[in-house]
């Protein structure tokens, strides 16, 4: 709700978007960016944002998000002080702490919002590898260029301009021919 519809109604669990209490909406919700945004605090203080830190459950998302063995090789561990929005750790490190703050909080809905699209091709893998294990379970909508990150999904939204234009599985789309075809194939190219 940080943006109202301007036409139709958007339900979660069947209650209008309007009927939710503002934090209670909020708290069905995770979100991995692909701005991510981290405080000057430890490690554990980031994956639990704002919500008491269970040291055990830190290690197990940190495990998840295939970021428990640098974090071990770290002096303090997860008590390591990550600086101001996580500068000390790489690109993917950070993508991949994005991931166990969203393992952390446990919602059932996941927004991925481009979250490998900065990615290099061996730190893609590794957040790819995580997000596996974070969406099992979990309603989850992805906002993605690159096309093999929504290559197993359920059903994919083509979109053109603002407007709907395709919707369907990967191989509907693939054996349709149209925009979401032409895409697949330049990937290719």
């Amino acid at each position: 709700r940080f943006i109202e519809p301007d036409g139709g109604q958007i339900t979660l669990d069947g209650v209008a978007l309007a009927d939710w209490r503002l934090a209670a909406l909020r708290r069905q919700f995770a979100l991995v960016g692909q701005e991510v945004v981290m405080f000057n605090a430890s490690i554990a203080a980031n994956v639990a944002l704002g919500e008491p830190v269970d040291e055990a459950r830190v290690q197990q998302c940190l495990q998840a998000a295939n970021l428990a063995e640098h974090v071990a090789s770290l002096p303090r561990g997860i008590h390591t002080e990550v600086g101001h929005n996580a500068t000390q750790l790489s690109g993917g490190q950070r993508q991949r702490l994005a991931i166990a703050r969203a393992l952390y909080k446990d919602a059932p809905v996941l927004l991925l919002d481009e979250a490998t699209s900065a990615l290099d091709t061996h730190s893609e893998r590794l957040v790819q590898d995580a997000l596996q294990r974070l969406m099992r379970g979990r309603t989850t909508l992805i906002v993605a260029h690159r096309l093999s990150t929504i290559e197993h999904a359920d059903r994919v939204v083509v979109m053109e301009q603002g407007h709907i234009v395709e919707q369907g599985t990967h191989a509907e789309l693939v054996a349709a021919g149209g925009l979401y075809a032409r895409l697949q194939s330049s990937r290719k190219a």
